[in-house]
């Protein structure tokens, strides 16, 4: 089960790290160069929007099959959507600001805008985002794990083990039961530091 654990948690916080940059990457492209590359890269994300995100990570994961990286892969697809989107409001709201509309009359380039003005202001949203979102990619990667999307049988895995244990959850309940609650607390841990960090990023604001 600590091995397990251990894959999970490491696992849950590379899907958030990759979908974080990689939604932060479009955001603010998008929020930077409006027009019609706004529109065509929203649209974009607004497809994988309206799509059921755990159906989506398991039609992949299936298609892919079981294994460590293809449900890396699959949750990832899914989640940069998300980041995209708060990025990119968060960019156009910035952009609009008096300061930055003067650095631009200034003929500050985009790129040192962006670097110099947007993305600190951008950088501690997408970060308290991405803190509260762990507890969320823990559980989707248990449930894909319980539905034998994860790794091969006999590696340790949360969702897996307790897939497994189901077996001997008459004569032996806390085989099941354990994995489980270990799933609830880590999710509910990753929250409550996520609120932690946003209390903390929002009073040195």
């Amino acid at each position: 089960m600590l091995i397990g654990l251990r894959t999970s948690w490491l696992l849950s916080i590379a899907v958030t790290t990759v979908g974080l940059l990689a939604g932060t990457l479009v955001g603010v492209v998008a929020g930077m160069a409006g027009g019609w590359v706004d529109s065509a890269l929203m649209r974009s994300t607004e497809v994988f929007l309206a799509l059921p995100s755990m159906l989506v990570a398991v039609a992949v994961a299936a298609a892919l099959g079981p294994g460590l990286f293809n449900t890396f892969l699959a949750v990832t697809i899914v989640w940069w959507p998300y980041y995209a989107r708060i990025v990119r409001g968060e960019v156009r709201a910035i952009v609009a600001r008096p300061h930055v509309e003067a650095a631009r009359m200034a003929g500050v380039g985009p790129l040192r805008v962006m670097w110099r003005h947007v993305l600190p202001g951008v950088v501690p949203t997408a970060i308290i985002t991405a803190s509260l979102d762990i507890g969320n990619v823990v559980m989707v990667l248990a449930s894909l794990s319980f539905l034998g999307l994860g790794q091969p049988a006999p590696a340790p895995e949360l969702g897996s083990d307790t897939s497994r244990g189901l077996v001997e959850i008459l004569d032996a309940w806390w085989i099941p039961l354990v994995p489980g609650l270990v799933v609830m607390l880590l999710s509910l841990l990753s929250n409550l530091a996520g609120d932690a960090l946003r209390n903390r990023l929002a009073h040195r604001r």
